[in-house]
């Protein structure tokens, strides 16, 4: 089961590719079972992952890219810091100041997270009253820096491209719970992948799907 989820978080495969690799190593398993695999560990995957991270650093850059959920755009929110580690993500089903509060919220609870000295977004002109709005109540520093530029948050959007080429072949999800299930465990290994995770290094592709048995207790 772990293995299946992990191969589907982790590369653009859909889940009749999976039947079909499970078959040719003589395990028989439906996509629908496979569905319901994914949606069940891949939220608890990026639950368990969180006390094993490393610290980010305090330059943030944050945009949104869009998902579609039952034939029409959702928008996730996706926050990295100056060097491409992940600081958090969260579907959303409006893009405007209280979307963007919300999640900047989450990021800011988030253990591995330290408060920002900069926030670099785009020219979106709902960062600005999010970030007026955290400050108002103390939950941004006063002195926190809001920069909007588009050529700096290069960065985060280059960081899209590999959440868009493990959604591609999903065509679509079936509804926003969905969505926001898989869409957890595609950042979970995301941010495994990036060698966030401490003792585990970037591109050890062996010691992460040992870090994740040892996770769920899959002794060798």
């Amino acid at each position: 089961i772990v293995l299946n989820v992990r191969w589907y978080c982790r590369y653009p495969l859909s889940y009749r590719d999976l039947e079909e690799m499970m078959a040719e190593r003589g395990v028989e398993v439906d996509h629908s079972t496979l569905n319901r695999w994914v949606l069940k560990f891949a939220p608890e995957l990026d639950k368990r992952i969180r006390l094993f991270l490393n610290p980010t650093n305090d330059s943030w850059r944050v945009d949104e890219t869009y998902i579609e959920v039952k034939g029409a755009w959702k928008y996730l929110y996706r926050a990295v810091d100056s060097m491409g580690n992940t600081l958090d993500f969260m579907l959303s089903a409006k893009r405007d100041g209280k979307a963007a509060a919300r999640f900047f919220r989450k990021v800011l609870k988030a253990k591995h997270t330290p408060k920002p000295r900069v926030i670099t977004v785009d020219k979106n002109a709902a960062y600005p009253v999010a970030v007026e709005a955290l400050k108002a109540d103390e939950t941004l520093a006063a002195e926190t820096e809001l920069r909007q530029s588009k050529y700096l948050n290069n960065i985060i959007e280059q960081d899209h491209r590999n959440i868009k080429r493990l959604t591609k072949p999903m065509m679509g999800f079936g509804s926003f719970n969905t969505a926001r299930q898989t869409l957890r465990g595609i950042e979970a290994m995301s941010m495994i992948r990036k060698g966030q995770v401490k003792g585990i290094s970037q591109g050890d592709s062996v010691s992460q799907g040992k870090f994740i048995e040892e996770l769920f207790g899959i002794s060798a």
